[in-house]
């Protein structure tokens, strides 16, 4: 015991004496979280169309009306459909609605055809999407207004809607979990990286591999170190996100934290794994960015949804711990301390964490061949 204390107290002391591990611990928590929570965003609001009132019936008009009356979109309005088209051509706008001239006489004879042509750039897929299928409710909300002050026939359906979890359906209350599932990646997984291979550029290996410690105290004594440094940036980046950028934590702290320490488990074995395997720096650190960073920002569901990948794609998504990660963060902060999603997911990335470890031991060898 005295000889692993001596070697954790090495290797904290070498820790705090690297600028790179301090500021990707301390100052790129709070720039991430900011960007995510702020900069970043899935919201969609006013968005820019046009409204093309080609007649000057008092139903077209009344319909105009409630296109430039909705918060979510930024009307221009026009006359002739090619006031707007070159503005949908440059970007400007991102499509527009044209209400014919006879949209009065459409109304009374469904026979005749669409009553409006709704038009959107479909460069921007979900932003086309959007456009597309909030005219179309505005629309809608403006008929059923119609049939219930008795001037149309037809059944009056009222729609109410319910968001669970996040009620406002805002984007922030999404990316900030899994921007620390980010953080806590680079911490786990790239700092760990660098550990040993840090140790043979420097030369120092030769040194540890002299003493009598074991390869298993020489290594559980550089994880200890990073572990202890992942729960304080964990703890930062709850703090941020609840306190500063209004986050609800609907679970419980020791819950979050319990979820968390499950996690470094598979991030500090994956970290240690490709430093073992790396004697250099550069190559163990592009080999973690590669292999931990991007799985996690592009397979996790962090952004993009799993479901609607490949089927091969999301079976690999199942070897990334980030993956139940940001599931079990999202569950926490959103729904609460709900057991049946969060006990199968610290499974899995104990299941992950075990399978990296088992190879880093098996790889690990006392010697210097």
């Amino acid at each position: 015991m005295t000889r692993f204390i001596a070697l954790v107290k090495k290797e904290t002391l070498q820790l705090m004496r690297d600028p790179s591990a301090l500021i990707i611990t301390f100052v790129l928590p709070p720039i991430l979280l900011f960007l995510f929570a702020f900069a970043v965003s899935l919201d969609v609001r006013n968005v820019p169309i046009g409204v093309v009132l080609e007649g000057d019936g008092p139903q077209a008009q009344s319909l105009a009306g409630a296109y430039a009356g909705t918060p979510f979109l930024k009307v221009t309005p026009a006359r002739h459909r090619k006031e707007v088209e070159q503005h949908v051509v440059s970007g400007t706008l991102k499509g527009f609605v044209v209400i014919p001239a006879d949209f009065d006489e459409r109304l009374l004879n469904p026979d005749s055809g669409a009553a409006i042509q709704i038009i959107t750039d479909g460069s921007s897929p979900n932003t086309a999407n959007f456009v597309a299928g909030y005219a179309q409710g505005v629309f809608n909300n403006w008929l059923a207004g119609r049939n219930g002050s008795g001037r149309a026939r037809g059944p009056v359906i009222d729609l109410q809607q319910r968001f669970w979890f996040n009620p406002e359906l805002e984007s922030r209350r999404v990316l900030v979990p899994g921007a620390i599932a980010i953080v806590m990646t680079l911490i786990g997984t790239l700092l760990t990286a660098l550990v040993v291979a840090r140790e043979w550029e420097r030369g120092t290996m030769e040194a540890l591999m002299s003493t009598p410690a074991s390869m298993l105290e020489i290594i559980l004594s550089k994880l200890l170190p990073y572990f202890l440094l992942g729960i304080t940036a964990v703890i930062g980046c709850v703090f941020l996100a609840h306190k500063v950028f209004g986050l609800p934590l609907r679970g419980s702290p020791l819950t979050l934290l319990l979820v968390s320490c499950v996690f470094l488990v598979p991030a500090l074995g994956q970290g240690l794994l490709i430093s073992t395997l790396s004697k250099n720096q550069f190559i163990a650190s592009q080999i973690a960015l590669m292999s931990a960073y991007l799985p996690a920002l592009l397979l996790s569901g962090f952004i993009f949804e799993i479901d609607s990948m490949p089927p091969i794609i999301q079976t690999i998504t199942r070897v990334i711990p980030a993956r139940y990660y940001v599931s079990s963060l999202q569950t926490v902060f959103l729904a609460g301390d709900i057991w049946p999603v969060l006990i199968p997911n610290m499974l899995a990335m104990l299941a992950v964490g075990a399978l990296f470890f088992a190879i880093t031991f098996a790889n690990s060898r006392k010697r210097l061949d």
